[in-house]
């Protein structure tokens, strides 16, 4: 079965890099519907953009859709990495800006408001994408790489000369709750010097140290009330990852390997896949296979507590 929200959830903040007031409603959709985007300020133009993979420019911070028309949304991954762990199949996100509000630099706001909201299933089998064969890109020393498997699994590495954040892996099968309990609640994370950079050049300017974003210095945390979990930075690059595979269009049953890998990487390794019609399968998911799927099963418990 399908799933969509039994009513609209709404969000309020700022963006993190243009700093400015959005709100974004994520309403249910019919069955088959898939993930949209509609900007609600843009008259004139078409406002509607497809949450999928060909959709995605180029951008070095997040990653950032763009219909033929010219009207774009950014920093959409971790609302998508919401809607994928919490098995949300269809929905429209009307946006009244063009960047996603930041929040807490997490995705458990989203997460938070979809589960308080509750979901309804649909009479409509759920599609999914198996993939059949390794598929691997790189840029320099990053790596990206998707294999076959019966569910969604993902294993991180990164590796900072910070030395508050150095080499950190982390594995996980993403079956039923564990995005939501492991996962949805790691915040986004930079160094100081990027802040400073970044705020330079006009950006960051809605991110705040501790209300939205890690901060690292050296062997420092920034951040007032310090990390959520030990290993926070590389579990939201899993959570990031998540959001990314969601815009294949439906579930990914594979093992997606990251490798100081980022949304850039992530995208280029999909338009891969897609490339390569022997690499993956369109299938329709049995009551077996859906009921390990990221999502399936969860509730208001599974989510973290946060301080």
């Amino acid at each position: 079965m399908q799933n969509t929200l039994k009513s609209a959830a709404v969000f309020e903040g700022r963006g993190l890099h243009s700093g400015k007031p959005v709100r974004l409603v994520v309403r249910p959709a019919s069955a088959n519907f898939g993930i949209w985007f509609k900007r609600v300020d843009v008259d004139g133009r078409d406002s509607m953009i497809a949450a999928q993979w060909d959709q995605v420019v180029p951008s070095r911070l997040c990653t950032l859709i763009r219909n033929e028309a010219g009207v774009e949304v950014s920093t959409i991954e971790h609302v998508m990495a919401a809607l994928a762990g919490c098995a949300v199949h269809n929905a429209l996100i009307e946006i009244d800006g063009p960047e996603v509000p930041i929040l807490d630099g997490s995705a458990v706001p989203f997460v938070q408001g979809f589960l308080a909201r509750g979901l309804i299933e649909q009479l409509a089998t759920v599609r999914a994408i198996k993939v059949l064969k390794t598929v691997e890109v790189s840029d320099g020393d990053a790596i990206a790489r998707l294999e076959p498997a019966d569910m969604l699994e993902i294993d991180f590495q990164i590796d900072f000369a910070d030395r508050a954040i150095g080499r950190q892996e982390k594995s996980l099968n993403l079956s039923n709750g564990a995005f939501v309990r492991e996962l949805c609640d790691s915040r986004t994370f930079c160094r100081q010097s990027d802040v400073e950079a970044m705020q330079a050049n006009g950006l960051a300017l809605g991110g705040t140290p501790g209300e939205n974003a890690v901060v690292f210095d050296g062997d420092r945390v920034l951040s007032p009330g310090g990390l959520r979990h030990a290993d926070e930075p590389v579990r939201h690059k899993m959570l990031d990852a998540m959001g990314d595979l969601y815009l294949a269009g439906g579930p990914v049953l594979g093992r997606y390997t990251g490798i100081r890998a980022g949304h850039a990487l992530t995208n280029k390794l999909l338009r891969t896949l897609f490339a390569d019609s022997t690499a993956w399968r369109m299938v329709e998911c049995g009551a077996q296979t859906v009921g390990k799927l990221p999502g399936v099963g969860v509730h208001r418990g599974d989510v973290p507590a946060i301080a």
